[in-house]
């Protein structure tokens, strides 16, 4: 999970800012977390304490009502809300927050199964549910070994993501979407061109549009293909947290990320 929390958090300044290049500094001074950041840790408290999603997605926009960055518009009129039911979004936010299921569960059948859960209390229709399912999917199949190539084969026939597309056929006419079907399969491509975690995320930040989402998705797969999140980079970006997000990313990396 802290790879797609690093990637939140290093591409959390160029949201506004687009780079077309991998050539930019991965921490500023205002670098920091985002709503990314906050709802990947409520999945993680759910995995680690139990309860719903319904309930930590309020609990926490209401603990942290303000990121930088800002939650959607529709997610923040729905966790302000006393309704529960979900207001059938296709947003990136559900394939954003889903990292944590990767890394939980012991095989794939489990992982589609929770990411679906993670999705549908805000994100129930198909493609919210599809990006949920295929960046946790992805996330499982990295940590367990599967190669690039037979990665890239799975997303595309079961979620029919094109992924044969390349970085520099993308970035000339990519724009700021916020929909999982114009994120997800930019954000996995980022990851397939890469050569380490670093690049991985230049790659998805070089794109420019969501950046700090691409960069969340693309992290975390990141993180379950090459091992771990480089050590200087995974303290400045617990340095940047504050303790509770920090208690909760321990306590899972410990549980689930030895």
């Amino acid at each position: 999970m802290l790879g797609a929390i690093a990637g939140d958090v290093i591409g959390s300044v160029y949201e506004f800012n687009n780079q077309r290049t991998k050539d930019f500094p991965l921490f500023r001074e205002d670098t920091t977390f985002t709503d990314d950041t906050i709802l990947s840790v409520a999945v993680a408290d759910v995995l680690l304490h139990g309860g719903d999603y319904s309930t930590a997605f309020k609990t926490y926009y209401r603990r942290y009502p303000n990121p930088s960055g800002g939650y959607g518009a529709r997610f923040a009129q729905w966790a302000a809300s006393l309704r529960s039911e979900p207001y059938n979004s296709w947003g990136n936010g559900a394939a954003m927050r889903v990292s944590p299921v990767g890394f939980a569960f012991g095989n794939l059948e489990a992982v589609l199964k929770e990411a679906e859960r993670t999705a549908v209390v805000t994100h129930n229709h198909p493609e919210g549910i599809k990006g949920a399912q295929s960046t946790a999917a992805a996330i499982f199949l990295c940590r367990t070994g599967t190669s690039k190539a037979d990665l890239k084969t799975y997303i595309e026939a079961t979620f029919g993501y094109d992924l044969s597309r390349s970085l520099d056929s993308i970035r000339p006419t990519y724009r700021f979407d916020e929909s999982c079907q114009g994120t997800v399969p930019e954000a996995m491509i980022a990851f397939l061109e890469s050569t380490d975690f670093e690049d991985a995320i230049r790659n998805a930040v070089s794109l420019g549009g969501d950046s700090d989402t691409l960069t969340c998705i693309t992290g975390g797969i990141a993180e379950a293909f090459y091992g771990k999140v480089p050590v200087a980079i995974a303290q400045e970006v617990l340095n940047r947290l504050d303790p509770h997000l920090q208690k909760i990313t321990a306590e899972f990396s410990a549980k689930y990320q030895p």
